[in-house]
């Protein structure tokens, strides 16, 4: 296993806790975006505070957020796509009475890593758009 896998391995281990406390593994200048699904429009923030703001951002728009991996895939010497399993429900207030609605189930996040660190991060909240951007198959 490669140090990439064994680092994006940690981060998941720690996400599936409920644990997105960690940024020392984050270059300083990571870009991380969120890609357009419910509520949210896509996004793209840069550093740790920006990185910060969008996980907050995320946060802010699903409760009883959950993710959970359930494969790992090295691209190439510096990404690996992680195809997981998300629960949780996206708050909408105003629309229809303050109805919540299920968050997508599969979803996949896309990790840049150099000199050990995360330097990019994509967040799919649908793990076909994720597989169809890379030129994967499910």
């Amino acid at each position: 296993m490669s140090a990439n896998l064994d680092l994006v391995r940690s981060i998941y281990a720690d996400w599936e806790r409920g644990d997105y406390s960690r940024a020392d593994r984050a270059d300083p200048d990571i870009e991380y975006t969120a890609e357009e699904s419910g509520p949210l429009s896509a996004q793209t923030w840069t550093g740790l505070a920006g990185m910060a703001e969008g996980a907050r951002s995320i946060i802010e728009v699903i409760e009883d957020q959950h993710i959970e991996a359930e494969e790992y895939r090295e691209l190439d010497d510096m990404r690996v796509l992680v195809l997981d399993r998300r629960s949780g429900t996206w708050k909408q207030s105003g629309i229809g009475h303050g109805k919540s609605t299920a968050l997508p189930a599969m979803g996949a996040h896309l990790v840049h890593v150099s000199n050990g660190k995360v330097r990019r991060l994509v967040a799919y909240f649908d793990r076909d758009r994720a597989l169809a951007d890379l030129g994967l198959e499910g």
